[in-house]
């Protein structure tokens, strides 16, 4: 490819709607440009990027044992009806109809899509396991897009569900995803962690996060400063922390008005923030009120409070009326009082709290002395807040750190959760009708690509691996204009070409500082220059983009020298 014939329009300036370093980047280097918001046209840059990561996964998952195929990204609803998700999804997703009136969706994910193919084609044991995967366009109604490719509502995903004939089946599928996504987080040269991480809306058992190392992610992970043990912040497992022994006080009311947060409590009463009872109220998609408590210094994990929550997709602050009709006082809450029957969830530190403070149910009152073992009834006591930094490990009783990561992947053992709801049944040894044993994992291509770039990147530009930068090698006459200099270079262009080398020739009658510039705005691994030294003394100038060093090299022996600078890359 030649420069002049590429569409790579780069920006001087920083856009100033961009937020994240990789947002920044893809769209001064021309790799792609906003279309609507969350929606963007990928250019020839950009396409090329992503297609070198897509056939990186494709290769693993070839090797794992995946077939790939496609399915429509339009999804009749009746099949997400089947599997109870068609109203229980929310506003993520989205609908339409078409002429005659019949609902669809556009596809956010393709578990009830994949179900309904395998159940109407697989009838014998002996056609499993089986492993189908796709790489296709998702749809998601963001509320906030935005990041760029981070948070959008289309992206590309590679997604792949494995069928198994029973558990033990389904936990090697598993295990040749985890190790294959490794591999593929590897060779694009991301550093990456895998952690526990919750099911969400997908459902199932146990999964597996892959997460970038980033300051520009929107999640946590903490990780275990002894043990290797790791967790998405949702997900992470908590114990109760234990306090010191006291003589248990009398439960008594005492004033504090206008003290309706914990900060104003704190002061009040002049105690420790860990002396006193937080109240969250929730509603669920069906009206139903959830109260939540945790120790004043905590947060509510709302992904842990939906597990016990049936048939809930998300929460949103409950309304004053509803509080006041289970027996609340907004601003003054405890479960002291609430009427039997609310869904009260107590955290496990809280519940193990002594003569702590809490809400009285009434305004500007609150409790002393409260002793949840004692004073709380008909409460679900259970690990419920967020993750924070020098918590315990549940494993080994170390503290953890908290790191910011950009999740590029998961994994998911479904088990039988679509196959039941669906009906997808195959024939075992014995002739016996059972549900297929699922799996589920899901790599974000256009995610994977931003991550590259905010691991990889300095004030410059993008600094690509060489797996997946757009070109491997970019050679620059200093002047194009120069008879000579364009010959020599485009002599090594074809030589490169003829070695398979992904090679751009710079022919543009640019100064040579703007070539330059390009060069490193958009991140190519090596840099080739041809100037008058190379047309005088048969010298080129190699540049590496990752590290700045300069080589020069005779053009007798330049390309095996070239060669070898690509395989240390």
């Amino acid at each position: 490819m030649r420069a002049t014939n590429l569409y790579a329009p780069t920006l001087r300036e920083m856009p100033s709607d961009a937020e994240l370093i990789s947002h920044k980047l893809m769209l001064r280097g021309g790799f792609m440009r906003k279309s609507a918001n969350g929606m963007y046209n990928f250019l020839p840059l950009g396409w090329k990027v992503i297609k070198k990561i897509e056939n990186i996964i494709r290769d693993e998952m070839d090797k794992a044992g995946g077939q790939e195929i496609m399915m429509p990204i339009l999804q009749p609803s009746e099949l997400w009806e089947e599997s109870g998700r068609w109203a229980a999804y929310g506003e993520e997703m989205m609908r339409l109809k078409d002429r005659h009136g019949h609902s669809y969706s556009l596809g956010p994910t393709h578990e009830e899509m994949i179900t309904a193919l395998v159940r109407n084609e697989v009838r014998s044991y002996k056609q499993l396991p089986l492993m189908l995967y796709q790489i296709q366009d998702k749809f998601r109604d963001e509320r906030r897009p935005r990041f760029g490719l981070m948070r959008s509502r289309e992206f590309i995903m590679k997604d792949l569900y494995s069928f198994d004939k029973d558990e033990a089946g389904m936990n090697i599928s598993y295990e040749k995803m985890y190790k294959a996504y490794g591999n593929i987080f590897t060779r694009v040269g991301l550093k990456y962690r895998p952690v526990e991480a919750d099911n969400g809306a997908i459902g199932g058992g146990h999964s597996h996060e892959f997460t970038a190392i980033s300051d520009a992610g929107e999640s946590f992970i903490a990780c275990c400063t002894k043990c290797d043990y790791a967790a998405s912040d949702e997900k992470a497992e908590l114990k109760a922390i234990i306090p010191e022994n006291e003589t248990e006080e009398e439960l008594k009311k005492v004033p504090t008005p206008n003290a309706h947060t914990i900060d104003l409590l704190v002061k009040c009463l002049n105690i420790p923030i860990e002396k006193t009872i937080k109240a969250v109220a929730y509603q669920t998609e069906q009206d139903e009120l959830v109260l939540v408590f945790v120790r004043g210094d905590h947060d509510v994990n709302e992904a842990k409070v939906l597990h016990f929550v049936e048939n809930a997709r998300e929460l949103r602050m409950a309304d004053e009326d509803a509080i006041k009709a289970a027996g609340g006082c907004p601003g003054f809450m405890s479960p002291i009082g609430i009427k039997k029957g609310t869904k009260t969830l107590v955290d496990l530190t809280a519940y193990e709290m002594k003569n702590a403070v809490s809400g009285a149910n009434e305004v500007d009152t609150h409790y002393t002395g409260v002793n949840p073992k004692r004073d709380f009834k008909n409460v679900i006591v259970a690990d419920i807040r967020m993750v924070k930094e020098g918590d315990a490990c549940p494993r080994c009783g170390a503290p953890f750190t908290l790191t910011r990561g950009i999740e590029v992947g998961q994994v998911f053992t479904l088990g039988t959760k679509y196959s039941e709801a669906m009906k997808a049944t195959f024939l075992d040894e014995n002739g016996k009708d059972k549900p297929f044993v699922m799996g589920c994992y899901g790599i974000g291509v256009g995610r994977t690509m931003a991550a590259i770039i905010e691991q990889k990147h300095d004030e410059n530009g993008i600094i690509w691996p060489l797996s997946v930068a757009p070109f491997e090698v970019v050679v620059v006459p200093v002047n194009a204009k120069n008879e000579d200099q364009l010959k020599a270079a485009e002599k090594i262009y074809d030589e490169l070409r003829e070695k398979n080398i992904d090679a751009l020739l710079d022919d543009r009658a640019e100064r040579a500082g703007v070539k330059f510039k390009d060069a490193d705005l958009i991140g190519y691994p090596l840099r080739i220059t041809v100037g008058p030294k190379t047309v005088d003394e048969g010298i080129v100038e190699v540049k590496i983009r990752k590290t700045g060093d300069i080589k020069l090299f005779n053009m007798d022996n330049y390309l095996s020298e070239v060669l070898k600078v690509l395989e240390d890359l």
